[in-house]
């Protein structure tokens, strides 16, 4: 009878755990038709993505038995995925795109950690979550908080609400960069500059770079790439001072490496090499976005709305305070620097 039991309880927690990864593979291959819709294609997908989790988990709930399914993609699927994006990144774009373009990514990101930061830690918000929304906010929106949760030992629930936040900051700011582009006064290469180098993801920044035509998507895709590229020092830091903020395990742990951030360089090295056809990379990439957005499912099936609203909105303020003067900051360093 126990034996009988056992099997019983074994083959529940498999189909469970099947069940989970396919209802954030469903949310993601929705999330992805979503993201083709006009006003939609805006937000992106992984930000849909973590919209439709958190609708789900909000209407119809989460049984038990998927958690350890959606944990998997959380974790494991997410981290595959870091890798595989970085096939979009072609280091020699960045080496063309010239010292001011990693001067200009390089400030925004500085200044926009501190600032969030230190804004988030003023409002009382949890050192971990202040951390993870300062990232997020700098580098490259959701991807960054995911990448970086694990160099601070963050929970799932501080993860899910800081990238929540950031994903709801950039399609903001995005709608905001839509509507002043006439007035700017910017190139379109400029345009896509600023663009680039101040909005969360990099679904944001084509989408605002939209309206300055080929040229403006470009150049927006260039400088955000690079910042996705200092993910991996800054990610390597956080790593080193988190540890070091731990009384005692200074000296008992080494450096802190995050080898899937580094498995993302390595695919951007492959790519640069152009060891792997165009139209194989492609895919690669389209893949890499599916398991990340999986992930993102995940973190929106982990938030709970009374949690979000209670804990998410000083996030949100900080987030919000930073994105402000990070816009601000970009615009002026883009005309100081004659990028124009």
């Amino acid at each position: 009878m126990q034996d009988q039991q056992s099997a019983l309880a074994g083959k529940k927690n498999s189909t469970g755990f099947i069940l989970g990864i396919g209802l954030t593979l469903i949310i993601s291959l929705i999330a992805k038709g979503l993201a083709t819709f006009p006003f939609l294609s805006i937000m992106g997908q992984l930000v849909l993505a973590i919209m439709l989790g958190m609708i789900y988990r909000a209407s119809v709930g989460v049984p038990e038995y998927t958690k350890k399914g959606i944990a998997f993609s959380n974790q494991k699927l997410l981290r595959l995925g870091i890798i595989l994006l970085g096939m979009r990144l072609n280091l020699t774009d960045i080496v063309h795109a010239g010292p001011k373009v990693l001067l200009l990514a390089i400030i925004n990101i500085t200044v926009t950690i501190v600032i969030v930061y230190g804004a988030a830690r003023l409002l009382k918000v949890d050192n971990k979550m202040a951390l993870l929304t300062a990232c997020g906010s700098a580098i490259c929106g959701a991807a960054a908080v995911v990448a970086i949760a694990p160099q601070i030992k963050a929970n799932e629930q501080e993860t899910a609400i800081s990238a929540a936040t950031v994903a709801i900051l950039g399609t903001l700011f995005t709608l905001l960069y839509v509507g002043l582009y006439p007035i700017l006064g910017l190139s379109p290469a400029g345009y896509g500059l600023f663009a680039g180098s101040t909005l969360h993801e990099v679904a944001h920044a084509i989408a605002a770079a939209a309206p300055g035509g080929k040229v403006a998507e470009d150049m927006s895709v260039i400088v955000k790439l690079t910042r996705v590229a200092l993910l991996v020092p800054v990610s390597i830091f956080i790593g080193i001072w988190a540890g070091r903020k731990e009384k005692g395990e200074n000296k008992k742990k080494g450096i802190p490496i995050p080898w899937f951030v580094l498995g993302f360089l390595v695919m951007s090295g492959v790519n640069t090499l152009g060891i792997i056809p165009a139209a194989l990379t492609s895919q690669v990439i389209t893949f890499a976005y599916i398991l990340i957005a999986m992930a993102m499912a995940g973190l929106g099936l982990n938030v709970d709305v009374a949690i979000f609203r209670r804990k998410g909105i000083k996030p949100f303020v900080a987030g919000l305070i930073g994105s402000l003067i990070l816009s601000a900051m970009g615009y002026g360093l883009v005309i100081l620097l004659g990028l124009t």
